[in-house]
């Protein structure tokens, strides 16, 4: 797939002005959503939406299908049945132009040949006619607001795992969208390391604006980042719970409260 090239100017006037209006209407919402792919359905009859500025996580066991449904969400994927429509542009087209998402995949997915610099810098070679020198200071830019001051040189190879998550959420965040994916980011990280991750991630919706939607199963991760969840059961194929995490540890469904009480039943 080959992606459009074009300028930040001319991106930004072809994305829908946020007036008032627009701003209280979710930024996500989907409608009878049916994943799967043949004649096998991961997940059936979704519904839900996601609030703008709000961190929303995905969660539920293992198998459940929880970074299948982002695949989904940011247009990886055709569902089966239902509908999505992101940032009021209908489900997400690729090759269309430019999304109005970054997204930061399972264990970061950093180019190995590249520096991290350059990893950072590739969304903006892509999608913008910007000068070199002006994309390696945007790069540079995105890198001290993920904690990273310094690592533009530097091979992924050379960096912790947590420095790495953090390096894919900086090239996420390269063009400034309204919307980030997070799959699985505190997954394979210490306590500290993990704990240090969700803290950033609530601070760049903070002081950014911008809405998070994180695929996760780490249970520390889910209250201290998450303003609302849904969760996906295994064997119901679909949602069983949704709301604030906090207020769902004492859910009267078994399958839920087991779930953030750490209870061994799968669900």
């Amino acid at each position: 797939m080959q992606p459009h090239r074009s300028s930040l100017v001319r991106v930004n006037r072809a994305m829908p002005r946020r007036s008032r209006a627009n701003a209280e209407k979710p930024i996500i919402t989907v409608k009878g959503l049916t994943i799967g792919w043949g004649d096998t359905v991961l997940q059936k009859d979704l519904d839900f939406e996601v609030r703008r500025g709000e961190v929303f996580a995905i969660l539920g066991g293992s198998g459940t299908g929880k970074s299948t449904l982002l695949r989904f969400l940011i247009g990886l994927e055709e569902p089966m049945a239902g509908e999505i429509d992101v940032a009021g542009r209908g489900l997400p087209d690729l090759e269309a132009g430019l999304p109005p998402f970054g997204v930061m995949f399972q264990a970061g997915a950093l180019f190995g040949s590249l520096t991290v610099g350059e990893n950072v810098a590739l969304p903006l070679e892509e999608w913008t006619d910007l000068p070199e020198d002006a994309i390696a200071a945007i790069a540079r830019a995105k890198l001290k607001l993920v904690g990273l001051d310094g690592a533009a040189d530097k091979l992924p190879a050379e960096l912790s795992g947590g420095m790495k998550k953090r390096a894919a959420i900086a090239r996420a965040l390269a063009l400034e969208p309204e919307l980030v994916f997070l799959d699985e980011p505190s997954a394979g990280l210490d306590p500290v390391m993990a704990a240090d991750l969700d803290e950033l991630i609530v601070t760049l919706s903070k002081t950014l604006g911008i809405t998070v939607v994180v695929v996760t199963h780490e249970l520390e991760s889910i209250f201290r980042i998450a303003d609302r969840i849904i969760m996906l059961g295994k064997k119901e194929k679909t949602i069983i719970a949704t709301g604030d995490p906090r207020e769902l540890r004492d859910s009267e469904d078994p399958r839920v409260s087991d779930f953030f009480n750490r209870k061994s039943k799968e669900v």
